[in-house]
């Protein structure tokens, strides 16, 4: 590792990331202060705040994570990429599965299908398959998303 935690994640990559943990800091901001929300509902509509856009936003972002692992997996052979192809799908059936029953048991299910797909990502990278930065950037990923979705189960 020739350079610091963050810089030797691709610059693109780390702000597209980032962009994407907006819904859910948006989320989290319309839940814990009432002005946000006020706004977002007169102008975005019911769905764009609170925990609704977190779920919704949740389980994309959980089934876009499938195809970006699916992808990893197109690197192995034999075996390894068997079981790559098969670790892939479950971000995918995880949100289709278990983010139902309203939404702090939705959010408490999408902060464990985040939790586990840093698992995910963790084997991956292992394998050799994900490259060398990933899990640094997964790791400052996936700790702003469960912070912003603890936002709206437990508070």
């Amino acid at each position: 590792m020739t350079g610091s935690f963050v810089t030797d994640i691709p610059r693109s990559a780390l702000l597209l990331g980032l962009a994407g943990v907006i819904p859910f800091a948006w989320g989290a901001l319309t839940l814990l202060w009432e002005p946000a929300a006020v706004w977002g509902q007169a102008n975005l509509g019911p769905r764009f705040i609170g925990p609704y856009v977190q779920l919704f936003y949740g389980s994309v972002i959980l089934s876009f994570m499938s195809g970006v692992l699916w992808g990893f997996a197109t690197r192995a052979s034999g075996a390894q990429a068997t079981t790559g192809y098969a670790l892939s799908v479950i971000p995918a059936l995880w949100a289709f599965f278990m983010t139902g029953g309203g939404p702090v048991s939705a959010g408490t299910n999408l902060i464990f299908g985040f939790l586990g797909l840093l698992l995910l990502d963790w084997q991956f990278w292992r394998w050799g398959l994900a490259p060398a930065w990933w899990l640094r950037l997964r790791g400052v990923l996936t700790a702003l998303v469960v912070i912003c979705l603890a936002v709206g189960v437990f508070l």
